[in-house]
């Protein structure tokens, strides 16, 4: 749970002036805006939900083709937030969640590898010969270690040897940014790779026997292993939400963007929509709850922000992804939910089997695979064509030896924009330009979510600053929502050691962001 602040803090806690009965415009239908409005009608609100899209859900959206599902990215149902839990189920039956299990690998030279990795397994499937040539390169980084450890690519040769982090790290951690790992920074690997080196992974299982079950010693920290699913998957549970606020009287109104967001006497006033077709709209607000991109949000306030704060809009990017789904036979599935594709031959970067998801995504007989492709949009792979992007797919999976590309039976492309803030070496500061602006020029209108606020938040920690942002408008905060998502366990870990590792993505250094993939 966020912390609270003090009335006379000045960090962004919400607008002083609470109106008893609030009319309240929430931009976005994704977890962040649907929650708003959920929370909302249970305090006895409606509110007005605007969504450009003609799906609910976001990110977490279900797209459905032909009757198989996909979910956009894979969402774990998985969170140490019990008020969001809790939420989850408000909103659908314990009957609609399966309980499934947590299963992800690599996917490299043909073998599967654990993941996070354990240098054990990575070594016998390596071969003895490129095993020793491993053990060799991590023993001499303990010996010498590097005198930098700046960058992603510094910190995992200090901490598992050259060697693995070429076989392991580099190419996945390029695909997924766009760029080279040495421009990556060493933020990421101490939190997402945070004790995980190799002696101390071979040393570990050793100490921990010794140890037994001796009071007070610190506990491994262990990804969970299993997780609540929706069994229509994630959009299934914002079709619901979306159903339960309209019943209650919320408006929800699909393919409608948002034109600006006026404002006048230092507070937004009324927000301005443009439906496909050309019919406009005024909403008077008394509040403004946006998921929209914040840059986005900036530049459709009316009058407009100060030259510094543009540009600092300007200069906030986001990080695009497409999924080729391909319909293949059930003798070619796998346990996982999805493997991590380390292979530099093939552009896909990880692959979904929807099966292992929810037998309610996939038909009898067969499963659907979902390779994920990490992109900018407007690059080469965005603009190709359907076909073009399923003959790739096909071929890549062939090239990878996991389908025989002549048993794919039909595919699906589905492009989702905005998928990743991009985190470049500015970026906390472009957003606290932002903030600071907004927080003064119109505080009645609330960032929430993963593009709303350009912060790294999985579903759960989107729908917590939402809740809270809701209890700031009716006046039972303050709560500062910047502090979601801080100093926080990792989504997916179970330990009792504290740690900083929360949901955060590698800072991309200002150029590498703004030139996008420079990888081929």
């Amino acid at each position: 749970m966020a912390d609270e602040t003090t009335p006379d803090d000045t960090t962004r806690s919400g607008d002083p002036t609470v109106e008893p009965d609030p009319r309240v415009v929430i931009i976005g239908a994704g977890p962040a805006g649907l929650t708003a409005a959920f929370e909302l009608m249970k305090a006895g609100h409606t509110s007005t939900v605007i969504e450009a899209d003609e799906i609910v859900g976001g990110i977490s959206r279900t797209v459905e083709r032909d009757g198989w599902r996909f979910d956009i990215g894979g969402h774990r149902f998985f969170t140490k937030v019990p008020e969001v839990e809790a939420l989850w189920h408000e909103i659908l039956p314990d009957e609609d969640f399966l309980q499934r299990p947590r299963m992800s690998r690599i996917y490299y030279q043909g073998k599967y590898y654990d993941y996070p990795i354990k240098p054990v397994n990575a070594l016998r499937n390596l071969g003895p010969v490129e095993a020793a040539r491993c053990v060799v390169s991590a023993l001499w980084v303990r010996i010498r270690p590097p005198k930098k450890q700046v960058t992603l690519e510094d910190y995992i040769v200090a901490n598992y040897g050259r060697r693995l982090y070429e076989h392991f790290f580099k190419t996945y951690n390029e695909k997924v940014w766009g760029v080279p790992a040495s421009e990556l920074s060493a933020d990421w690997g101490a939190q997402r790779i945070k004790g995980m080196s190799l002696f101390s992974a071979v040393w570990e299982p050793i100490r921990t026997r010794i140890a037994g079950a001796r009071k007070g010693s610190a506990q491994v920290t262990s990804l969970i292993e299993e997780f609540q699913y929706p069994k229509y998957g994630p959009g299934m549970m914002w079709e619901v939400c979306r159903d339960k606020v309209e019943a209650a009287g919320t408006e929800v109104q699909m393919r409608t963007r948002v034109d600006k967001v006026t404002r006048a006497d230092g507070r937004a006033t009324t927000v301005h929509t443009v439906t496909e077709d050309g019919q406009r709209r005024e909403l008077p607000a008394d509040a403004v709850v946006s998921s929209m991109p914040f840059p986005l949000l900036i530049k459709a306030m009316e009058p407009p922000a100060p030259d510094h704060v543009l540009r600092a809009a300007n200069d906030l990017g986001f990080r695009d992804f497409l999924t080729v789904a391909l319909v293949v036979p059930e003798a070619y599935s796998f346990p996982d939910n999805w493997i991590y594709i380390h292979s530099p031959d093939v552009k896909v970067g990880r692959i979904q089997n929807f099966g292992s998801w929810s037998p309610y995504l996939v038909k009898d007989g067969r499963t659907c695979l979902g390779l994920e492709y990490f992109v900018f949009e407007g690059d080469e792979l965005w603009n190709a064509p359907d076909e073009v992007l399923i003959e790739r797919g096909k071929r890549e999976l062939g090239i990878l030896g996991l389908v025989n590309p002549t048993k794919v039976e039909t595919g699906y492309v589905v492009r989702q924009p905005k998928a990743y803030p991009v985190y470049d070496d500015v970026y906390a500061e472009n957003v606290k330009v932002l903030d600071d602006w907004l927080q003064e020029a119109a505080p009645n209108v609330y960032p929430v979510g993963r593009n709303g606020m350009h912060k790294y938040n999985n579903q759960d920690h989107s729908m917590l600053t939402a809740m809270l942002t809701v209890e700031n408008i009716l006046g039972k905060g303050p709560h500062d929502i910047w502090n979601v998502n801080v100093d926080a366990d990792y989504h997916e870990q179970t330990s009792s050691r504290p740690s900083s590792s929360g949901r955060d993505a590698p800072i991309i250094p200002r150029d590498a962001a703004r030139s996008g993939s420079r990888l081929g």
